[in-house]
């Protein structure tokens, strides 16, 4: 990564302190803080080369996820403390410590960078007095002007903890009498040792011996930590070196330019003398792999422009339209092989975290495989796997309804694959027919593929907590409406209206296109289904227990995808019978206009709104 400044817009405290951030980083070595490889200048310019850390800024995966457990937050804050104590040894207070400036690199472990404020010559005993960082996580001294120490550093760091597990940097979530009862005791207490107002009282005034020592990092293994031998717990996806898919695309979708910079003066190169470094040694202490295809992701390509994509692809007709996006048949120009694209207006939907899922998750068997992206600036294109055998929707459109044996098939595999993805933090939250799809005609129950992550979120914490209300009319749980917490289980309760609507031919929570979203809470909130009548009468009591756990009105008591494929319905599904349910089509009427669709999604084709009307 380089860091341009232009000399002639720097002021005379700005020029001391890049100079100062130039020596601090020649000075430091440490796993946990950026390195610098390079420093030079030119006559209007002053050039700083730095490690590119792949994964992006802490505050830009913050504002992607929901949230953060202890555990997560216990490994970046133990290595986070690690760097601010060689910091200290070296005499210097940091006094910027936030989200913004902690970077992960490929493997997720942090790098600490911007040294622009940092002081040198400050220990316990000497002071500095300027009115620097960021104001939110400023320690008392620091805004009063009385002095601050590298205590100062203490505060800043139990700030960055509260932001990440809060999301927020106000106080009102915790008083002098309580915090918030989901935080641990220990937590809770190391809050309060970095949020003492006099310094000299502050927990790490005295060494970063005191942080370690604390109860919150009884399991932390300093030493195995300091050689980056504890997994963290999260992977940035990682594709080509010069990725950039992980930061915040308000600056990356920019073009960079770099204009002349006029010099600040006569002698501008005097003002900087000295400025120009160059690391030692530096292809012995980073021994740089070649890149081949065992260790960057083949699939992955993410290019410059639209022209680039043209050149490589041929695009042909819809295949389906979002509001978002369009899915469209392309063919590779080299080989003639066909595939799809879906083309993503960047500016109505952040594509990242979509694409950061298909790049770790892909290769499953059952998951849409992701072949190529490429982005333009405005339009991101996924380009996958052209699935032949059209849409489970589609299937149950031509045979009105499923045998249980086939509808026990296809729900095997898609719980197996849902239960892949809730067993890496992985929830779908848009599981429908139309977004599961056959690899080709034959319809075999294997070559199904789960599609379209664009609502997909990875969890954090063990309980995972999701509060984005995104949903798919008729496959919507009910605590999803009510904007309360959901996780895992929301996948389950769609899964069990898909399971229904397989075996019954029609959902079980039918709904009209102008339906408000109470409207849907109050038919959906009652949670009365109908297991009688119709095609009821001829299917197995196996069949009506499964569905009856996978469609319960408490998440808490839901079934899991580890009871669904234990339940003997799926177990024992060789022996179930391969005829269709007796169609009684003057049973149950549907009365819908619209059964399958996505609050954003454009209507339906004139036979799926027919579909289930009688």
């Amino acid at each position: 990564a380089m860091k341009v400044l232009k000399k002639a817009s720097l002021k005379v405290r700005d020029r001391v302190r890049t100079k100062m951030e130039r020596d601090i980083l020649v000075e430091v070595n440490h796993p946990f803080i950026v390195k610098l490889h390079y420093a030079f200048q030119t006559e209007g310019k002053l050039y700083l080369i730095l490690d590119f850390l792949r994964g992006g800024d802490v505050f830009t995966r913050l504002s992607k996820e929901v949230l953060f457990t202890e555990e997560d937050v216990k490994f970046y804050l133990a290595e986070l403390a690690l760097a601010l104590d060689h910091l200290h040894r070296l005499g210097i207070v940091y006094r910027d410590l936030k989200p913004e400036n902690i970077l992960l690199d490929e493997i997720g472990h942090i790098k600490l960078t911007d040294f622009g404020l940092s002081k040198e010559a400050v220990d316990q005993e000497k002071k500095a007095y300027s009115f620097c960082g960021t104001v939110e996580y400023m320690a008392p001294e620091v805004v009063n002007r009385r002095g601050h120490s590298q205590s100062a550093d203490w505060w800043s760091y139990g700030k960055t903890f509260f932001k990440i597990l809060f999301l927020d940097l106000s106080f009102q979530k915790c008083t002098k009498l309580g915090m918030p009862q989901f935080l641990s005791t220990e937590a809770q207490s190391l809050l309060r040792m970095l949020f003492k107002r006099n310094p000299a009282n502050r927990l790490g005034s005295e060494g970063v011996d005191e942080i370690k020592r604390h109860l919150f990092f009884a399991n932390i293994d300093w030493n195995k930590l300091y050689k980056r031998e504890v997994h963290p717990p999260f992977k940035p996806a990682s594709g080509k070196p010069d990725d950039t898919f992980c930061f915040d695309p308000e600056f990356t979708a920019k073009t960079p330019k770099d204009s002349p910079g006029l010099p600040a003066s006569a002698n501008a190169h005097q003002l900087f003398k000295g400025f120009s470094f160059v690391a030692t040694s530096i292809a012995e202490e980073y021994k740089i792999t070649p890149i081949t295809s065992t260790n960057v992701l083949p699939i992955v390509q993410i290019n410059g422009n639209a022209a680039q994509f043209g050149e490589m692809y041929e695009l042909k007709e819809d295949i389906g339209v979002g509001s978002y996006s369009v899915c469209k048949r392309c063919i590779h120009s080299a080989t003639s092989m066909e595939f799809a694209v879906k083309i993503i207006d960047k500016s109505k939907r952040d594509p990242s975290e979509e694409i950061e899922i298909l790049m770790h998750y892909g290769q499953h068997p059952n998951i849409i495989t992701l072949k190529d992206v490429y982005d333009d600036g405005r339009y991101v294109y996924l380009v996958t796997d052209l699935m032949k055998g059209g849409e489970l929707l589609d299937r149950i459109l031509k045979q009105k309804c499923f045998s249980e044996r086939e509808a026990s098939d296809v729900l095997f595999i898609i719980t197996k694959t849902v239960d892949y993805l809730h067993c890496q933090g992985v929830v779908h939250r848009d599981l429908k027919p139309s977004n599961i799809l056959y690899m080709d005609e034959s319809a075999n129950a294997d070559s199904i593929k789960i599609c379209d992550f664009g609502f997909a979120k990875q969890l954090r914490g063990e309980n995972g907590l999701l509060l984005t209300p995104c949903y798919t009319a008729n496959f919507v749980a009910p605590e999803v409406l009510m904007q309360q917490g959901y996780d895992a289980a929301c996948d389950i309760w769609s899964l069990g209206v898909l399971f229904y609507t397989m075996l019954a031919g029609y959902t079980p929570f039918a709904n009209g296109p102008n339906d408000t979203p109470e409207e849907i809470l109050l038919r959906i909130g009652n949670g009365k289904f109908s297991l009688s009548g119709g095609n009821w009468d001829s299917i197995s009591d196996g069949a009506k227990d499964l569905l009856s756990h996978m469609l319960h009105m408490d998440p808490q008591q839901r079934y899991t995808t580890e009871q669904v494929l234990k339940h003997s319905w799926i177990t024992h599904r060789d022996q179930l019978p391969n005829d269709q349910p007796n169609r009684n089509d003057t049973s149950q009427a549907v009365k819908v206009k619209q059964t399958y669709f996505s609050t954003s999604d454009p209507q339906p084709t004139e036979d799926k709104l027919r579909f289930l009307t009688h």
